[in-house]
């Protein structure tokens, strides 16, 4: 899908530029001080493995190196129908341009992460259950041993989902105009990067050792992040964005189930592709 989008994004900007030759001074002079932007489009994420601790009454585990994947939706219809455009993985960002060059935006970067299960992972710990909970089957002392996660013993899901939502400082340029290319008022290209703050308000679907899960949005902790991309202006107001996105997450207080002194917490690296869709303005 990315490749058939790139050829259709170099097959605009041929016909574009072409177009553009046979006009009088085209040239684009770009002022984008007051203008608000706005953009909604998808993403697919990876991440690093990290150590996920479970604590409450009678127990307090970790379990080391946890793998984790997201879960994708494709080209989908719900992207843009309003009553399930959340449900996919999707990035949302609302801006403003303080200068030509540099501006301020918040967003939500609506992830997914989903624990690899039925994998041989090291716990270390213990569990010391009442012999009438359900979990009580898994009691035991865990010394580093590697154990399989089976799915009784425990789901992890960030997937309603893993929410960051943050604030971003980026900065803008007209990339033909760096590579001494003329820009017209059909088509530029300009390259963007951006540092960003924000908190974790995820859904967390979890089944620890046959606990009832909780199943709210709850602040989780705090998130960082660096970006980089490509915008593709379309006649000023239009534009297709690609960008690559990392960045580092603290979940210190993640709800697990119903009882509030159970609880998660991990700490991991991700990165985003993104690609979305949008359009910039003047009020």
């Amino acid at each position: 899908m990315t490749g058939y989008l790139l050829k259709i994004i170099l097959t605009l900007f041929v016909i574009l530029n072409i177009t553009s030759a046979f006009g009088q001074d085209a040239t684009y002079k770009a002022s984008n001080k007051g203008k608000f932007f706005v953009s909604w489009g998808g993403n697919r994420e990876s991440y690093s493995k990290s150590d996920i601790r479970f604590q409450g009454e009678n127990y307090d585990f970790t379990i080391d190196n946890a793998t984790a994947s997201d879960k994708p939706k494709g080209w989908h219809i719900d992207y843009i129908n309003p009553a399930r455009m959340t449900i996919p993985q999707t990035n949302f960002k609302l801006g403003y341009f303080i200068t030509d060059h540099y501006s301020v935006s918040i967003g939500v970067d609506h992830m997914k992460y989903v624990m690899d299960n039925n994998r041989k992972k090291p716990i270390n710990g213990y569990i010391n259950l009442p012999i009438t909970d359900q979990g009580a089957t898994f009691n035991g002392i865990y010394n580093g041993s590697d154990y399989i996660i089976s799915e009784d013993f425990l789901l992890f899901e960030h997937t309603d989902g893993l929410n960051y939502v943050n604030a971003e400082f980026s900065r803008h340029d007209n990339l033909l105009a760096l590579l001494g290319i003329t820009s017209t008022e059909k088509f530029q290209i300009n390259i963007n990067e951006g540092i960003g703050l924000g908190i974790l308000y995820p859904k967390t679907n979890t089944t620890l050792l046959g606990k009832e899960r909780y199943d709210n949005f709850h602040v989780s902790g705090f998130g960082a992040s660096v970006r980089v991309g490509l915008n593709f202006t379309f006649f000023k107001h239009f534009f297709i964005a690609t960008d690559l996105k990392g960045g580092f997450i603290n979940m210190n207080n993640i709800r697990t189930t119903k009882n509030t002194n159970d609880k998660a917490s991990q700490e991991f690296f991700f990165l985003q592709r993104i690609i979305s869709f949008g359009g910039i303005f003047r009020l």
